[in-house]
């Protein structure tokens, strides 16, 4: 008794190899996006300079922490990090203060001009930062003398539009049931939000606290004007300033400008790798329409 035997179809084999292709496309466009991360760390990591392509694949015998002993020496680069932790820490602590009461207040509560004051909201991220920069520096730092502080650094970016966009949007998709019947037993809006609404919102909030996150470690400008003091200066204007000014007289300055961008790139990274679940849970809802 003879059993046939099931060959795979032509669309099946094609099925296949297309995906063999997708994997192999995906690999190759990840290794792209790495390679200069990677780059950067090994290049920071090198006593001596090679830009070849050699120094991208050095002995790891001739690996060690000089650079960041070198930059450190220059630019007091603890000092600069604790600037930059307190100053987007402050920025995170009030976008996010200020971004929940406006997005439950724009979803859930019912007032005249809501839908206007929504808008208004989504037109600011239009407008560029550079635009408000001399109103805010006049007001800011002559007006309230607050040059050289950590105030002066965080107040401009207290509001986020972003970040009320993406609390508004959340709390939309809250069952109105729920609140209501909190609201029956007598609980304000207040304890609603802070009882009800806050522990559903750990996605939202995560998402906020690291997108915030990127704008005020990365930011450049702003603080460089309000920080005239070395020791006020977070790190992005600290290495601007090494760079600028004493990069040039170090023994291996092409290698300590890249422990310092090692240095401020690699929070970032860690925080989106740890978080990126929850990153992408609350990028998806937010999408929906309401």
């Amino acid at each position: 008794m003879m059993t046939s035997v099931k060959t795979p179809t032509t669309a099946a084999r094609r099925r296949a190899a297309g995906r063999v292709i997708g994997f192999l496309a995906l690999c190759f466009g990840a290794c792209l996006f790495i390679f200069p991360f990677y780059y950067m760390v090994v290049g920071a990591l090198q006593a001596e300079p090679d830009p070849g392509i050699s120094g991208a694949f050095p002995n790891p015998n001739e690996l060690s922490f000089t650079n960041f002993h070198s930059i450190n020496e220059r630019v007091l680069l603890l000092r600069a990090l604790f600037n930059s932790v307190v100053y987007t820490a402050g920025v995170i602590g009030g976008t996010l203060i200020i971004g929940i009461l406006a997005g439950y207040a724009l979803s859930r509560l019912r007032w005249r001009g809501r839908s206007l004051v929504f808008n208004l909201v989504l037109l600011t991220l239009i407008v560029p930062f550079q635009l408000l920069m001399i109103p805010m520096y006049v007001l800011i730092v002559r007006g309230w003398g607050l040059a050289d502080s950590y105030l002066g650094m965080i107040l401009p970016f207290l509001v986020n539009s972003t970040a009320v966009f993406i609390f508004r949007q959340f709390f939309m998709q809250l069952p109105e049931d729920m609140l209501d019947a909190a609201r029956v037993d007598g609980a304000g809006e207040l304890r609603i939000l802070t009882r009800i609404v806050l522990p559903l919102s750990r996605p939202a909030i995560l998402t906020a606290a690291l997108i915030t996150f990127i704008g005020p470690w990365n930011e450049f400008l702003w603080p460089f004007l309000v920080t005239k003091k070395a020791e006020m200066q977070p790190l992005a204007v600290a290495l601007a300033n090494y760079i600028s000014a004493v990069a040039a007289s170090t023994a291996n300055p092409f290698g300590a400008i890249l422990a310092g961008a090692v240095v401020l790139a690699v929070p970032p990274a860690v925080l989106f790798v740890i978080f990126q679940r929850y990153f992408v849970e609350s990028e998806t809802s937010t999408s929906l329409k309401e």
